[in-house]
Formats: structure tokens, C-alpha cells, sequence
């Protein structure tokens, strides 16, 4: 089954420890909950910097070389994969009229759609949503804690990682499906996520780069902001950027 390999939980569950027994600690002189600051501003850079080398080259390339209906499918068929965690956590959290909404997505798009390159359900008035393990622990009461950047994975805090690593992911339906070569579908499947979401926010990260008189303080708001939002199921207040 496609997951995340015992070294990286075991990283995860290191990682989410210290920032929990921190969490507890004095909040800048913002307000926000950001105990490791020093060390979020490292990995921030480190994150950055691979960022500047790799993603941000690759996602340019993809932008100029495929087609933007090409981009599209590519976009509309990754979405479908995470049908199945949004459906999941909808029931958990009691939200019955979105759960069918996600119920009629992947049905309509996977069939009509065809695997989900299409989407001819946002048509048919079943509208693009998402939900992760992460708000359904918000939507129960549980706390968020400390604000965390972690190499390659950017913005979280342990609430959110630990929903993502331990429960969301158990949900792709590629997992459940019997082949040689898992990993590397699964690593392929991550890079290219990665490079469609970073694609498609070019322009706006670098604007807010330019503008900002402090990046790493600019991204961390905006994350805090888009979480709060997703939790309560509010518009967007921010692009979907995917903060470093």
C-alpha cells in the first residue's frame, strides 16, 4: 500500500513532539503561536532554496511546454485522487449535504470525466471542495498548537501533519490497488502535485515575495488565515499558495 515509509512517521512523531511540548511556550511579539521561530526561519530558507533551485524551474517549464488544457486535466485528475478524503471526512464531521456533493463528483468525473481529466461535475452543480483529517480534529474541538515549517512539506502545525501522515493518506485510492513499482508512483504522483499547485501560483508567490518586508512572516499569515478559513468553510481569504 502506497503510505509514508516508518522512518518518515517516525520523523513526523519527533518533530510534532518537541513542537507540542513548545507549544506551550510565549507567543512572539505578534501574538501568533510560533515557539520554534528560529528553526521554522531555517527550514524556511532551506525550503526556499530548493524551491528557487527545482520547483520553481520545473513549474515554469511545465507552465510554458504543456498546454493549458493539458495543465488542466493534469490539475482536474489529481483533485479526483483526494475525492475519497474529502468524502471521508464530510461523514465525520456530519456534513451530509457535502459528502454527497463529493459522492457526485467522483462518480460523475471518474465515469463522464474520464478518470477525472474532465470535470463535468462542477456543471451538474456539485461543486469543487476539500476537506482533510485536519479540520475534522479542528471541527472537534482539537487545538491546532504551534506553528511548524518542515523541510519539503512547508507550513503545518502538528494537528495537520499528523491528520495528513497518519489518516488522509490511507484514503488514495491508488494505494488499494495491487502493482509493481508503488513508490515510485506514489513519489510521482507527490512531484507532480507539487509542480501543478506550484504552476499555478507562480505569479502570485512572487508578488507576495516582492511586497513583503518579511517573507517568512507574510506566508505564515497567510497559512494561519487560509487554515482558519478552511476550518470554518469560509471563502478563500488567500490564494492557495502552499506557504513555505
Amino acid at each position: 500500500m502506497v503510505g509514508y515509509p516508518d522512518v518518515t512517521k517516525r520523523y513526523f512523531c519527533a518533530v510534532i513532539t518537541v513542537a507540542v511540548l513548545l507549544g506551550g511556550c510565549a507567543s512572539n511579539s505578534n501574538g501568533v503561536n510560533d515557539p520554534l521561530e528560529p528553526v521554522n526561519r531555517k527550514i524556511f530558507a532551506f525550503n526556499q532554496m530548493l524551491d528557487n533551485r527545482a520547483a520553481l524551474p520545473a513549474a515554469t517549464y511545465y507552465k510554458s511546454a504543456v498546454p493549458n488544457g493539458a495543465r488542466d486535466g493534469v490539475h482536474n485528475f489529481l483533485s479526483n485522487l483526494t475525492l475519497p478524503v474529502t468524502f471521508a471526512n464530510d461523514v465525520l464531521q456530519g456534513q451530509t449535504t457535502q459528502a454527497g456533493i463529493a459522492v457526485c463528483r467522483l462518480s460523475v468525473n471518474t465515469t463522464l470525466g474520464i478518470l477525472g481529466i474532465m470535470d463535468p461535475a462542477t456543471g451538474m452543480g456539485c461543486p469543487e471542495h476539500d476537506e482533510d483529517f485536519g479540520q475534522t480534529l479542528a471541527v472537534y474541538g482539537v487545538p491546532g498548537g504551534p506553528y511548524l515549517v518542515l523541510p519539503l512539506l512547508g507550513s503545518t502545525v502538528p494537528r495537520d501533519a499528523l491528520g495528513k501522515v497518519f489518516v488522509d493518506h490511507y484514503f488514495n485510492p491508488l494505494g488499494y490497488v495491487s502493482y509493481h513499482g508503488k513508490l515510485y508512483v506514489s513519489l510521482g504522483e507527490n512531484v507532480l502535485k507539487l509542480v501543478d499547485q506550484r504552476s499555478r501560483h507562480i505569479g502570485v508567490l512572487r508578488g507576495i515575495e516582492r511586497t513583503s518586508i518579511d517573507y517568512y512572516a507574510a506566508m505564515r499569515s497567510i497559512y494561519l488565515q487560509r487554515r482558519d478559513s478552511d476550518i470554518h468553510d469560509d471563502e478563500d481569504l488567500t490564494p492557495d499558495a502552499t506557504p513555505q
